[in-house]
């Protein structure tokens, strides 16, 4: 058999089913079968390999996918660790362990005898933090019914706007959003109970807001008031502020915001998972804002309210200002504008039917008229240029003008008041009668008579102060406005007349100035030749009143009038009282010295009233600037103003 064969050769233990057919050939170990292919051949012939060939352009392909790869794993490495590593670590620590602000204690505000016009009282706030609230809409909107039921005065609609403006899972997140204060007690104890226990991410915090003591209203526009930061002024304050906070808004309370509000201190906690505080790990304590004492009398500022007010009922005017200074150093001793506003008004939370009346209002009762007002100063310049003709050497004390009731130029006129003039006039008189002929000779010049010039004009009302803000500690103050050549071309297209340096050298025309630099200029003849920066703050305390410094003003100018020409001006301001526009200050107990003014500003309303004085003549304290706008005349409206502060300063309030 062909099975025993095959045994024959390769042995008994050698099992292999051949099929019929097959050929096997053992002698060189080659053999062949019908079902299967040459799989070994051997012997003679020299033994193949088996395989395929290996294509290295493809190693190459996938090394490159893999670089490609590790490169975006690494570039993504350093994403989050290096570029976003704060973002992620503070979301990340943000559900265990969070930083917390302690907030300092506002600054309060003093007047000059220590009462206290500003301080701080408990406030309810209720806030939410975004990222602690539920994920789940459902669950969101069922607190912030509940939170709108308690409130009141708040609709779901608005506080889920206001959830809304904040990107989810975001750093901002993390920050307290401003949701309602000033909240009632019972309200604030309902919402306590159910913030503390059902509502994550919702906060009921005991703030301090301010509470201010107005013996009159007039000093809002002083102190000023705080209120929430707006995201404006959150944007520009950096991370000094959170969206809860308070900040000064305006008056001291805006200027000097820095100092009152203080250094918060901040306190490591953990939370639980509704972010409510478990545990303190680290606290660093805040220091309170210092604590401000201004030069302000209430009593005084009370008293210089009161007269102006009754001025103002008498003429059946709203629109008036009050300045009383201390010529010697600068400090303001009272300040009113009226109408006036109710500080605590808005410390409060002012209605918006409130605040559109005050807003809307013809007579602007925010408007700080003292310190922001810009009117024509009409003769109480008449001083500051009688000081610059002495000082240019255009006139003397003796020089002498005849005022027969106004001069001609060409086909135009300029008056005096007085018809038929006021006579043969030197400086003296020119001040006491407020003859404007005097002032168009030394001011532009007449006939042979050479004038100051607009240009000198310019150079020593600036030295006076106009054309610029004095420094005053309040917010808004403007500059006045003194008109040139060049701004006159450059605006009007006209070239400058004669004309104009006339009406500037009586106070019209486009002269415009500030009470508070009227005030300013009053008080360099008073003091006798130095100009000083008017300010309202005079001592910082600590939180705890002890002193940190005082506030003490050395002059701004000084020297750039004589001594005697001084004296001459002054001399012309005490014959103002004595024989001239403010006789009725003759009877006071002191010496006066002063100058009245009437200023147009309309065609066709009344002009505005000046008076600017000085007292005792010798040794003043007290310089006073009053205007009534559209009063009239100032020797017949303001002065009596003035002539009321007088006689309760120096008769009563010297004497207590």
């Amino acid at each position: 058999m062909k099975f025993d064969y095959f045994k024959k050769y390769r042995g008994d233990n050698d099992l292999f089913a051949i099929k019929e057919g097959s050929v096997g050939k053992l002698d060189n170990f080659s053999y062949r079968l019908e079902w299967t292919e040459d799989s070994f051949v051997s012997g003679n012939k020299e033994r193949e390999v088996i395989g395929r060939n290996f294509n290295f352009s493809k190693v190459r392909l996938v090394a490159g996918a893999f670089f490609i790869f590790l490169f975006f794993i690494i570039f993504r490495i350093a994403q989050l660790q290096i570029f976003k590593g704060d973002y992620y670590y503070a979301m990340a620590e943000g559900n265990r362990i969070r930083s917390q602000r302690i907030e300092a204690k506002r600054g309060i505000i003093y007047d000059r005898n220590r009462i206290v016009l500003s301080r701080n009282t408990p406030n309810f706030l209720l806030y939410f933090i975004p990222f602690d609230l539920p994920e789940d809409n459902q669950e969101r909107q069922k607190i912030i019914l509940e939170v709108s039921g308690i409130l009141g005065d708040k609709t779901p609609e608005e506080i889920n706007n206001a959830v809304n403006e904040i990107k989810p899972r975001s750093l901002e997140s993390y920050q307290p959003l401003f949701i309602a204060d000033n909240i009632d007690y019972e309200k604030a104890m309902a919402l306590y109970l159910k913030s503390s226990n059902d509502w994550p991410g919702v906060v009921l915090a005991n703030k301090s807001r301010r509470e201010y003591n107005i013996a009159s209203s007039s000093l809002s526009h002083v102190i000023g008031y705080t209120g929430k930061i707006n995201s404006e002024e959150l944007k520009k304050s950096g991370s000094e502020y959170l969206p809860i906070d308070y900040i000064g808004k305006m008056g001291i309370e805006y200027f000097w915001e820095p100092n009152l509000k203080g250094v918060s201190g901040k306190k490591q906690i953990e939370v639980d998972a509704l972010g409510k505080e478990k545990k303190v790990i680290n606290e660093v304590l805040p220091r309170d804002g210092n604590n401000l004492v201004l030069s302000i009398d209430t009593n005084l500022q009370k008293k210089t309210e009161d007269a102006l007010k009754n001025a103002l009922e008498k003429i059946k005017l709203k629109k008036g200002v009050a300045i009383v200074m201390d010529p010697n150093n600068g400090e303001i001793l009272s300040l009113v504008s009226l109408p006036a506003y109710d500080s605590n008004d808005f410390a409060k939370g002012i209605s918006t039917k409130q605040y559109s009346e005050l807003i809307n209002s013809p007579d602007r009762p925010l408007f700080n008229r003292a310190v922001s007002g810009e009117y024509p100063s009409g003769s109480t310049i008449k001083p500051v240029m009688s000081a610059a003709a002495l000082q240019e050497g255009v006139i003397t004390e003796n020089t002498s003008v005849l005022s027969v009731g106004g001069i001609n130029v060409g086909q135009w006129f300029f008056p005096d008041w007085k018809a038929g003039g006021h006579g043969q006039t030197s400086v003296r008189k020119a001040i006491a009668e407020s003859v404007n002929t005097f002032y168009y000779y030394i001011g532009g010049g007449y006939q042979d008579f050479r004038g100051l010039g607009i240009d000198r004009i310019i150079k020593y009302e600036k030295l006076f102060g106009l054309g610029e803000q004095t420094g005053i500690d309040l917010p808004g103050e403007a500059s006045g406005f003194l008109p040139t050549k060049e701004w006159k071309e450059k605006t009007k297209g006209e070239k400058w007349y004669i004309g104009d340096t006339y009406h500037v050298s009586i106070g019209q025309g486009d002269i415009l100035t500030t009470p508070l630099q009227v005030a300013l200029y009053t008080s360099f003849f008073a003091n006798g030749g130095k100009v000083y920066r008017p300010h309202i703050v005079k001592e910082i305390l600590s939180g705890k009143d002890e002193l940190v410094s005082k506030i003490e003003e050395p002059p701004v100018r000084s020297d750039f009038i004589s001594p005697y020409n001084i004296k001459v001006v002054r001399e012309g301001m005490r014959q103002t009282v004595t024989a001239g526009s403010a006789r009725s200050l003759s009877v006071m107990p002191v010496e006066v010295a002063g100058k009245t003014g009437t200023a147009q500003w309309s065609s066709k309303e009344d002009t505005h009233a000046w008076f600017t004085c000085f007292a005792p003549y010798e040794r003043a304290e007290i310089a006073i600037t009053i205007l009534i706008e559209a009063g009239g005349e100032g020797s017949t409206v303001s002065v009596p103003v003035a002539k009321e502060i007088l006689e309760w300063y120096f008769n009563e309030y010297k004497k207590r």
